[in-house]
C-alpha cells in the first residue's frame, strides 16, 4: 500500500478529536463537503469505515478507534516538531481575538503601536472559535471568561462592565429619564437578559415586554444605535459608539458584566521576542481602559 496521505490522515484525527465534522472543517479552515471527502478517500484506502454520523456527531468505530490511538499521538509529535524546527521569525507576531474585539478595541490603538514598532509584522487572525495552541501557529490571543483555561498562561486585562445607552434621536423623542424611570422607554432585550440585575441593583422596574429580543451583542448596539430601543450595552464595544456621537449612556453608573478580557498564551510564547513587545503594549493599553 502506498503511504497515505497526510492531509486525509490529519482530516480523520481531527474530526475523531472534535467528534462534529462541522467543527473540525472549521479547524482546518475546510468546507464540510471537502472534510468528508477526505475522509471517504481514507477509509478507501484501508477498505474500513472509520467514523460514523449519529445525532451527536461522529462517533468512532471499533477500527477507528484502533486507528486514533495509533497515530494519533505521533501526529502531534510531528506537528510540535514541525513548529520548532521552522525558522520563526522573532518580528512577526499572530494575535487571535474576536471580530468585536478587534474592531471596537484593537484596532483604533494599532496606528500608534505600529509608528512605535514599525520592525513588528502583527498579523491578526480575527475569529469567534477558540484558538487551539497546540495546533495553531497563534502566539497570543485575547479571549473573554473567568480565567481559567488549561494548559495556557492568562493575564486578566480588564473587566467588562455593561450601561443603557440610546441613540439620541431615541433620546429626543422621549425625553430623558433618571435611572428609577428607565423602565417607561422601550429597552432591548439582552443576550444575558441582565436588566433584571440591573434594576435590581438600581433601582425600578422592568418592563412587561421588550421592543425586541436580540442574542448577539453587535446586533444589540446597532438596534439602540437605529434607535429602536435602549441597550444594556457592553461598555468596551459601546464606547467607540459612544465617541462618535452615535449612542449616549444614560448613567454615570456602570454594573460589573461578570467576565473579563484576558490575554492567554502558550508557554512556549514567553521565548518569542515580539510577543514579549506585543504583550506589554497590551497590558498597557489594557491600564487606561475602564471595560
Amino acid at each position: 500500500m502506498s503511504r497515505l496521505p497526510l492531509d486525509q490522515v490529519d482530516a480523520f484525527v481531527t474530526a475523531a478529536r472534535l467528534g462534529n465534522l462541522t467543527r473540525a472543517a472549521e479547524r482546518m479552515n475546510l468546507t464540510v463537503s471537502a472534510l468528508s471527502h477526505r475522509m471517504r478517500l481514507l477509509e478507501q484506502r484501508l477498505g474500513q469505515r472509520l467514523l460514523l454520523r449519529g445525532p451527536r456527531g461522529v462517533e468512532l468505530t471499533p477500527e477507528g478507534r484502533c486507528l486514533v490511538e495509533a497515530i494519533a499521538g505521533p501526529l502531534s509529535a510531528i506537528e510540535q516538531a514541525l513548529q520548532r524546527a521552522g525558522a520563526r521569525n522573532d518580528q512577526a507576531v499572530t494575535l487571535s481575538l474576536i471580530p468585536s474585539m478587534a474592531t471596537a478595541w484593537l484596532v483604533p490603538r494599532l496606528p500608534a503601536f505600529l509608528a512605535r514598532h514599525p520592525e513588528l509584522a502583527l498579523n491578526l487572525q480575527s475569529s469567534t472559535h477558540v484558538v487551539d495552541f497546540e495546533r495553531e501557529p497563534v502566539d497570543l490571543a485575547l479571549r473573554l471568561g473567568g480565567g481559567r483555561w488549561p494548559g495556557v498562561e492568562s493575564e486578566l486585562l480588564f473587566q467588562e462592565t455593561i450601561v443603557p445607552v440610546a441613540s439620541p434621536a431615541l433620546l429626543e423623542r422621549h425625553g430623558p429619564r433618571p435611572l428609577a424611570r428607565l423602565g417607561e422607554l422601550p429597552l432591548l432585550g439582552d443576550p444575558a437578559d441582565r436588566w433584571k440585575d440591573w434594576f435590581a441593583r438600581f433601582g425600578g422596574l422592568p418592563p412587561e415586554r421588550y421592543v425586541a429580543r436580540f442574542d448577539d451583542t453587535e446586533t444589540l448596539h446597532q438596534a439602540a444605535v437605529q434607535g429602536i430601543g435602549v441597550a444594556l450595552a457592553r461598555w468596551t464595544l459601546a464606547e467607540p459608539l459612544v465617541r462618535a456621537g452615535r449612542l449616549q449612556p444614560l448613567a454615570q453608573e456602570r454594573m460589573q458584566a461578570g467576565f473579563g478580557h484576558y490575554l492567554v498564551y502558550p508557554e512556549r510564547s514567553l521565548s518569542h521576542a515580539g510577543f514579549a513587545t506585543v504583550r506589554e503594549w497590551l497590558l498597557e493599553q489594557a491600564a487606561g481602559t475602564r471595560g
